[in-house]
C-alpha cells in the first residue's frame, strides 16, 4: 500500500471519508474501547500515554506496522490542508513525494527563544535533562538542538507524511532520547498536563531531527475540524457566569483553567478566538466596576452576544487603527454600554505603538 495517515484521537469523532485516514485510539490501554483500532497490541507502550500523548501512537505505527510506502500522522480535528484549505489526497500526496521527503505543519514562530518559552510554561529541567541526554546518545547532533533551543520556532502537534523508512528512523531516533529521560526523571508531583512532557519536547524535537536530516520540507496549514472538549467546557462555564453577572467567578474559573490547561488560550485550540475574547471581556468588566460600579454586563449578558458585540469593538478598533474606519464603526462606538475603559483595552491589546493616537480619534468621535 502507498499511504495511510493515522488520525490520533482519544476520543469519538467524524472520521473522514477518504480511507486513507485511519482511526487509532491511543491510550486505548487506559480507556474504554472506541471501536477503532488500538495502540495496545504488539509492541506497544500505551500505557505511557499519559506522558508520552500522541507518541504512543507513533511508537505503535513504528513497531506494528510495516506495509506502508509512506506513513502519516495527524489528530482528530487537525489535518494538513493544501492552498484550498482542503484536506489532501493520496493523488496530491503522490505528486508532492517527487519533491519532498516530508509534508509537515508550518514551523510556529515564537516572540523569543524555544528555551525561554518552555521554561515559562513548562519546566525548565525537563528541556535540560533533554539536552544532556542527546549530549550522551547523540554528540554529533547535540550542536543543532543547542542552536535551534535559542531560536524562536518549532513544530506543532507531532503531525506529519513521510515515508516509512524516514518515519523508522526518526522514532529509531526519538524513542531512545524519551526512554533515557524517563530512567532520569520523577514526575509524580506533576499536574495531567506537565505529565505530557514527552509529547511537548518531541514538537520541538522534530524541527532538530528534520535540520540534521535535510529534508526537503513541505510546510502546510493544519485544518482544524471542532475545538477542544477542555475550550468547549471553558466556554460554556464562563458563559454561565457572564449570564449571572459574576465576573469575580468567571476571573477565578479563567485563571485556575490556565493554570491547569495554559495551552487552551493558543490557536490551535482557541480556533475562533472566544476564549481570549473572555478574558479581554473579564478585564473590561472588572476595570468598568471599579469606576463605575456597573459593566458591560448589565446590557449584555449572553455570551454569544457579548462575543459579537467585542467582535465588533475590536474590528472598530481596527478599522481605526489602519485610517479605514466606517460610519457603522463611528456609531458603534457612540453606542451607551461601550465605555472608554472598554476602548481604552481594546486599543492596548490591538495597536501598541500607535495606540495613543488612535485613543484620541475614537475620543473624539465617541464626543461627538
Amino acid at each position: 500500500m502507498f499511504l495511510q495517515i493515522f488520525t490520533m484521537t482519544h476520543k469519538k469523532f467524524e472520521i473522514p471519508s477518504d480511507s486513507m485516514y485511519v482511526p487509532l485510539h491511543v491510550g486505548r490501554a487506559l480507556s474504554k474501547d472506541l471501536g477503532y483500532l488500538g495502540d495496545n497490541t504488539g509492541d506497544h507502550i500505551s500505557t505511557l500515554n499519559p506522558y508520552y500523548s500522541e507518541l504512543t501512537g507513533l511508537y505503535w505505527i513504528w513497531k506494528n506496522v510495516h506495509n506502508l510506502d509512506y506513513i502519516g500522522t495527524c489528530h482528530y480535528r487537525r489535518y494538513l490542508v493544501n492552498h484550498q484549505e482542503k484536506v489532501f489526497t493520496e493523488a496530491e500526496y503522490r505528486e508532492l513525494f517527487k519533491t519532498y521527503d516530508i509534508i509537515t505543519t508550518k514551523r510556529v514562530e515564537l516572540n523569543h527563544s524555544y528555551y525561554y518559552g518552555f521554561s515559562e510554561v513548562h519546566h525548565q529541567k525537563d528541556l535540560d535533562l533533554a539536552a544532556d541526554v542527546i549530549r550522551k546518545l547523540y554528540p554529533q547532533d547535540y550542536s543543532m538542538f543547542e542552536k535551534l533551543v535559542h531560536e524562536n520556532e518549532t513544530y506543532f502537534g507531532n503531525i506529519f507524511v513521510t515515508s516509512k523508512k524516514l518515519y523508522d528512523n526518526y522514532c529509531a531516533w526519538l524513542f531512545p532520547i524519551f526512554f533515557e529521560m524517563q530512567k532520569q526523571m520523577d514526575v509524580s508531583s506533576y499536574d495531567d498536563y506537565h505529565k505530557r512532557v514527552f509529547g511537548f519536547i518531541s514538537e520541538f524535537l522534530q524541527l532538530v531531527w528534520i535540520r540534521l536530516q535535510k529534508c526537503k520540507v513541505l510546510e502546510c496549514l493544519v485544518g482544524m475540524i471542532g475545538e477542544k472538549a477542555e475550550t468547549k467546557e471553558m466556554k460554556e462555564r464562563l458563559a454561565a457566569y457572564f449570564k449571572e453577572k459574576n465576573i469575580s467567578l468567571a476571573k477565578q474559573y479563567f485563571i485556575e483553567s490556565l493554570k491547569k490547561r495554559p495551552d487552551v488560550l493558543l490557536e490551535a485550540s482557541d480556533i475562533t478566538g472566544e476564549l481570549r475574547m473572555s478574558m479581554q471581556v473579564i478585564s473590561t468588566c472588572e476595570f468598568e466596576l471599579q469606576e463605575y460600579g456597573h459593566c458591560i454586563l448589565d446590557s449584555i449578558c449572553d455570551f454569544h452576544d457579548l462575543m459579537d458585540c467585542f467582535t465588533k469593538l475590536n474590528r472598530a478598533v481596527e478599522h481605526f487603527k489602519w485610517r479605514k474606519e466606517t460610519e457603522f464603526d463611528k456609531e458603534f462606538l457612540r453606542s451607551s454600554y461601550i465605555s472608554k475603559i472598554a476602548i481604552n483595552i481594546a486599543v492596548t491589546i490591538l495597536c501598541k505603538e500607535e495606540a495613543e493616537e488612535v485613543k484620541k480619534r475614537i475620543v473624539e468621535v465617541k464626543k461627538g
